[in-house]
């Protein structure tokens, strides 16, 4: 049976891999890995970092459940595994009967599901706090022997930003509703599809002033999207303490301004950074949180006030990547890989001349 969980019996060869209850996919007659076969169920896995996720689940031979609310539109997920491997599913954490579905019969529940603004029924309260809770009470009841919540470096319960605040409250929901919880909390995650960097390049490439609000102080720790994915997949492993809190984050404590500094080098464009007094930044948030899809929120302004980086406590305890026994990827390993495309002429501009 697996290494990890002990409700499937295992498979004699290579050719009974089953993706239903019981086989186990095993070569000669042992475990490929101490995940080969579990179920695992993510929830919110067709965004950015559920992708991942889902990827790294997929390479550890985990049978994924990706519940979403819309499975037609997560179907670019199967790819990353094999036939039958990754199966999309309904599923809505604003509606428990959903999860209570998707769950069923998982070895390991994950909970990706957030949102940076409010829109209409995808609320702070509704996602972060109450939807929290759902998904690990329906993790409990299914029987999942470990469940992962993504909460934020940040959270807060007496924070001014609601994000910060709700995210809190869905760490404690969390921790009410599956005692046994890991919590993980990431700093601004970086990769090829992240809204951090390619939200500044192209900004960058339209606008020749970039602004920094308060002068561009705020610190951050990004950390590749990668190294949190593979962090899942070490805490799934049996060795792995259930119940703590993770902070990752990466190699780099940079500000606001160093990162944009970051971004238009890689862009090979000349910009001018402006400092912009926090008055002015809510002002703008106040007119951008308008559109169909804010560019920038009041709450995300509050939210940049407040450094973003790995506490002393989590690094000092070793509740961090390199804890985990991962050596963090940095900003110069990944990100010009993907930001090569805002330069004049892409990735074939000659920085020197």
């Amino acid at each position: 049976m697996p290494a990890c969980y002990g409700r499937r019996r295992a498979a004699k060869s290579i050719s009974q891999i089953v993706i239903a209850d019981e086989p186990l996919i095993e070569r000669g007659g042992a475990p490929v890995n101490q995940l080969q076969g579990s179920l695992v169920t993510v929830i919110g896995g067709s965004g950015f970092i559920g992708r991942h996720v889902v990827r790294a689940l997929a390479n550890a031979g985990c049978r994924i459940r990706v519940g979403v609310r819309r499975p037609d539109l997560a179907v670019h997920l199967q790819p990353l595994g094999a036939v039958g491997q990754i199966v999309p599913v309904q599923a809505n954490v604003r509606y428990p009967a959903s999860l209570t579905a998707a769950c069923e019969g998982a070895d390991a529940v994950i909970n990706l599901v957030a949102v940076l603004a409010s829109s209409g029924a995808q609320t702070f309260e509704a996602l972060h706090v109450f939807g929290a809770g759902a998904v690990a009470r329906a993790a409990r009841e299914a029987g999942a022997e470990r469940f992962i919540h993504f909460s934020a470096i940040g959270a807060d319960k007496d924070s001014k930003s609601d994000y910060a605040r709700t995210k809190a409250e869905g760490e404690v929901r969390v921790r009410t509703e599956f005692a046994g919880a890991t919590i993980v909390r990431p700093s601004v995650v970086f990769g090829p599809e992240d809204d951090f960097f390619n939200r500044f390049a192209a900004l960058a490439r339209l606008s020749p002033v970039l602004p920094l609000f308060g002068g561009g102080h705020t610190r951050f720790q990004p950390v590749f999207v990668g190294d949190v994915a593979e962090a899942v997949r070490r805490l799934l492993e049996p060795n792995a303490t259930p119940g703590r809190l993770w902070e990752l984050g990466g190699p780099e404590v940079l500000s606001l301004r160093e990162i944009m500094q970051t971004t238009v080098d890689i862009m090979d464009r000349k910009r001018l950074l402006l400092p912009l007094p926090w008055t002015v930044a809510v002002m703008q948030a106040s007119i951008l949180q308008l559109l169909p899809k804010p560019l920038l929120t009041t709450d995300q302004v509050e939210l940049l006030r407040h450094d973003n980086v790995v506490s002393e406590a989590a690094a000092a305890e070793g509740r961090t990547l390199q804890g985990l026994g991962i050596t963090p990827t940095s900003i110069a390993a990944v990100v010009p890989s993907y930001l090569y495309r805002y330069r004049k002429a892409g990735q074939y501009t000659d920085a020197s001349a």
